[in-house]
Order: C-alpha cells, then structure tokens, then sequence
C-alpha cells in the first residue's frame, strides 16, 4: 500500500506500474482504492511530479473499467477541467482521462457525445505523435470509437474502423476489438461473418469485456435463428457480466434484455 513515505521516497514510477499491472489482472477494486488514497496524500509542486494526477485517472480510469460509468462521469468532468495541459506529461494524463469519459458516456447511451470526445482526444493524439508515445493510446481510443459507431447504428463504418486497426492492436486489445467487429456484421445482417469474427477474439476476456463476446454471439445466432443456442450464449453472457462487473454495468442490462429478447420474457 503506498504511503507518504513512498510518496516522498519518489517512488511514483514503480508504485504505478504495479498498479496498472493489477488493474490489467482485472483487481478494479484494490487499484482505485489505493490510487485514490495516494492521491489524498499532500500535494507537492509540479515539477516534483506529484501522484495526485496521475493517481485520480488511475482511480476514475479504474471505476469505469468497473462500469461505474455514471457516477464516475462527473468526477471525470471535473477532473479534466482542473487538467490544464501545461506540459506534455499532464497533457497525456488529460487526454486518457478524456479517452475514459468516451466509454464513459458511450455506457450511458450518450453516443454523439462520445463520438464527439473520441475525434478530439485522437486529433490531440495526432498533433503530438511527433513527441510523445501515443500509439496504445490511439488505438485504444479508435477501440471505443468503433464500439460509439455500432450504438449510433453506423455499422459500416465501425466495420472499416475495428478492421484497420486491428493490426495495431495487442494483447487483449485484439479480442475486445476483434468483438466489436463482430459487432459491427450483426448490425448489417452478416451474422454467419459475425460468429467466425468472434469464434477468433481469444480465450479468456479482460474482467473489462467480460460477456461481450458471448452477448454479440448471441445476437449473431439469433440473428440465425438459431434461438436455443443464443438463449445459452445470453445466459452464459449474464452469468459473466454479474460474476465479473459491477452491477450497475450497462453490459449486464443488455445481456439481460437481450435474454428477455430471446426466450419472450420479461427481464428480471
């Protein structure tokens, strides 16, 4: 647990590391609990790179991951507000924050709002390539972007977005991408495209995209009519979105609709 002995030791580089490695193992709890108690210890000058920053994207970065994505939304406001890009570090730090409020809003249906954020965190991102290691950012950022495109139901073109990019993906940027593709040919009717797309996003999923290729499987074999099997990707969608998100997740309402969808029943 970081304290204000770590903190005065400057040991920022080493602290975060290990707390973007646990956000990565999918322990969304732990990290936003620790990068919020480090950033309550006391503020220093910028120029000693203090963790208040950089622990406050962590922790709302960290609570949308989770899908607390509305009660997290105007904390990430603020927190952007106060962000002043005075350097290029703080500037980095502000444009993740603004890539977070892109899925943040795009949980809460938000779509042209998202879309909005993502074109301009990717024309910062642009601007500043020449000077800073933007690439996983970008990419992560065009990720959510195509996912915005399949809620405002312009699937060709998140199709031509996840396609393009999914070369410059990794690690399991490649899977959630390869998932939203998919999504992509269920909103255009394609879904015999769709299932071979997600049959090839991967083994186990980040905790972050837990149920979201069993949700679009369902939606492609439906699609099929192939109304038992969707029922048992919905159920397996459901069952991994409350095992693994927060409750008030969007994903889990969908997964839920989506099963009411499928078997003619009310959602619980």
């Amino acid at each position: 647990m970081t304290t204000i002995r770590t903190a005065r030791d400057s040991r920022w580089e080493e602290t975060f590391t290990r707390l973007r490695s646990m956000s990565g193992e999918g322990r969304y709890e732990e990290v936003e609990s620790e990068a919020r108690a480090l950033a309550a210890l006391p503020r220093r000058p910028w120029r000693r790179r203090p963790p208040h920053w950089e622990a406050r994207v962590l922790a709302t970065g960290t609570a949308v991951m989770h899908g607390r994505t509305a009660e997290t939304l105007d904390e990430l406001d603020a927190l952007i507000a106060e962000l002043e890009p005075v350097g290029l570090n703080s500037l980095m730090l502000r444009l993740i924050a603004r890539s977070n409020r892109v899925v943040a809003l795009s949980g809460l249906r938000r779509y042209a709002e998202a879309e909005t954020e993502a074109l301009g965190v990717l024309g910062e991102l642009n601007r500043i390539a020449d000077r800073a290691p933007v690439a996983g950012l970008e990419v992560n950022t065009l990720g959510h972007l195509a996912a915005v495109l399949c809620g405002l139901g312009r699937h060709e073109e998140a199709e031509a977005l996840a396609r393009g990019n999914l070369p410059r993906a990794n690690g399991p940027a490649v899977g959630v991408l390869r998932t939203t593709l998919a999504r992509s040919l269920n909103g255009q009717g394609r879904h015999e495209e769709a299932l071979a797309e997600v049959g090839g996003s991967g083994p186990q999923s980040p905790r972050y995209a837990a149920g979201y290729a069993d949700l679009v499987t369902a939606e492609a074999l439906l699609g099929l009519g192939r109304r038992a099997e969707a029922e048992t990707a919905a159920r397996r969608a459901l069952v991994d979105c409350e095992r693994r998100l927060h409750p008030a997740h969007p994903r889990t309402g969908e997964a839920r609709a989506l099963l009411a969808r499928v078997t003619g029943e009310e959602p619980h």
